[in-house]
């Protein structure tokens, strides 16, 4: 695993370079074309250097993509990314980015998987009614990683960023949980009532999200108390930080409460109370350039292995026309999932569309998506649901990505 690790970070340390010096993309924009790139003639390789082939695919398969994003950079990341979120401005969009991380997720989860449902009986593949549930359920949220990378480049109104940033940040935690119910449903045999399954997807929910959020304050509240004794000592406070993060994520899982929600917690908090923003103090400027550095080395990682995992896959004829159908329902269930809610709140714009408008094409998919897809097993459609899920992935990052900005602009005009 570490020399798989190894050559994807060396891969993306040049792709970064590569993309700096001449592409001048958004990082994970440019990161992902090259890696899709890179993937051509990896797979002419195989049959002129098939040892060279299969060293390629054994890095990817090392490397462990699942159990590397969910079970550790993803809180690195989050964490990250909560850090220099002000939360005086996601305070006055609370309302907003509630509706939109709770109510918002399950209408797109329902619409996604109903919609995929019968888009899978037109074209005759088979997809049951609950595992085009749980499509719908880890392709709703948006992700944290991908929306807060792209957004830094869009250069939006400070309030609509906010709405984006802050939905990110908290619907992936909201959206692994509602998958989780899903999957219990789905598992579930004729031996457990509709009762006992209810029961055990509220207990999931209070252990996971209220968990997760009480879990965030009190170890964010813990390293912040450390830190703010640590005034001459800035290399001990980036460590505090590192520690609340490793040392909150695998109690995380003893506990079985979410990670993802105590890290984005903690993160807002120690972020806003040492007021990370400005910069001012050794101590501030060692904490905020250790996790923008590692924010962007973590991201490098990510993207670059989601553009090298695709060579894995055997896309046929059905998949790629669910996957291109799958677009259109994800983008309608988005819009729809977004307007339901903000129709729900007093705005101050004179032409909320246009908001909604931004927040549906804003709506970037990820990683997350992906590693929960590969958590699916093949009786569970794992194997369709994860093409169709790449498909939109790779549609999100590199269309939507690309686009956004100069989609906001003609909006504003």
């Amino acid at each position: 695993m570490f020399e798989s690790f190894s050559i994807v970070f060396t891969i993306s340390a040049l792709f970064s370079y590569i993309n700096y010096k001449w592409l001048k993309l958004p990082t994970t924009i440019g990161l992902m074309i090259l890696s899709l790139i890179l993937i051509i003639p990896i797979t002419l390789s195989k049959t002129i250097f098939p040892e060279f082939y299969r060293f390629f695919c054994d890095i990817i398969v090392n490397a462990d993509f699942k159990t590397l994003l969910l079970n550790g950079i993803l809180s690195f990341l989050l964490f990250a990314g909560a850090l220099h979120v002000n939360l005086a401005a996601l305070k006055k969009e609370k309302k907003s980015i509630f509706l939109f991380a709770t109510l918002g997720v399950l209408i797109s989860t329902f619409l996604v998987g109903g919609l995929t449902f019968f888009g899978a009986q037109l074209i005759g593949l088979e997809l049951p009614f609950l595992h085009a549930l749980l499509f719908g359920a880890l392709i709703s949220p948006t992700d944290p990683i991908a929306v807060m990378a792209i957004l830094k480049e869009a250069n939006i109104a400070e309030s609509l960023g906010i709405k984006i940033e802050g939905e990110s940040l908290f619907n992936d935690g909201i959206g692994v949980v509602v998958f989780s119910g899903v999957l219990l449903i789905a598992a579930a045999t004729g031996e457990h009532s509709s009762t006992e399954i209810g029961t055990e997807i509220g207990t999931l929910f209070l252990e996971e999200v209220v968990g997760g959020v009480f879990y965030g304050l009190v170890i964010g509240f813990l390293g912040l108390k450390c830190i703010q004794s640590l005034k001459e000592n800035p290399q001990l406070a980036v460590m505090i930080t590192l520690a609340v993060v490793m040392g909150g994520t695998a109690g995380a899982f003893l506990l079985h409460i979410s990670a993802p929600l105590g890290m984005v917690v903690a993160g807002l908090f120690i972020g806003n109370k040492i007021h990370l923003n400005e910069d001012k103090n050794p101590v501030q400027k060692a904490i905020s350039s250790f996790w923008e550095i590692l924010d962007d080395v973590f991201n490098g990682i990510l993207f670059v292995l989601i553009g090298l995992a695709i060579h894995l896959l055997n896309f046929n004829t059905g998949y790629i026309v669910l996957g291109i159908l799958a677009i259109l329902i994800v983008l309608l269930a988005r819009f729809i999932s977004v307007l339901l809610p903000y129709s729900l709140l007093k705005h101050e714009e004179e032409k909320p569309i246009k908001t909604v408008a931004i927040l549906t094409w804003g709506g970037l998919r990820g990683g997350i998506s992906i590693a929960l897809a590969l958590s699916l097993s093949k009786e569970l459609s794992g194997d369709l649901i994860l093409h169709i899920t790449y498909i939109i992935v790779l549609f999100s990052i590199i269309v939507q990505g690309l686009s956004i900005g100069r989609f906001v602009k003609k909006l504003y005009k």
